[in-house]
């Protein structure tokens, strides 16, 4: 129940008898150009990945909020007295 050597060259002909070759040979090339975008986006999307920057460890979080609430002043709690 497959395809015949002869079945797939009916299908060919009939396909150019209905695109013709001009409009076939355009549509390749379109296929080809796009394949070829697509690899260039995949290799440039994974030599491009930026570095993250290393995670910072809680300790020196709440030290650095800390330092922060110090040096910090309420205007509102100046306007109020």
């Amino acid at each position: 129940m497959g395809l015949s050597t002869t079945h797939l060259i009916i299908f060919l002909v009939i396909i150019v008898l209905i695109f013709g070759t001009k409009k076939l040979k355009n549509i390749g090339a379109d296929l080809g150009g796009a394949v070829k975008s697509f690899k260039e986006g995949m290799k440039d999307g994974t030599e491009s990945t930026p570095q993250a920057a290393p995670p910072v460890a809680p300790a020196q979080q709440v030290s650095a909020s800390a330092a922060a609430a110090k040096d910090t002043i309420d205007v509102e709690a100046k306007t109020k007295s």
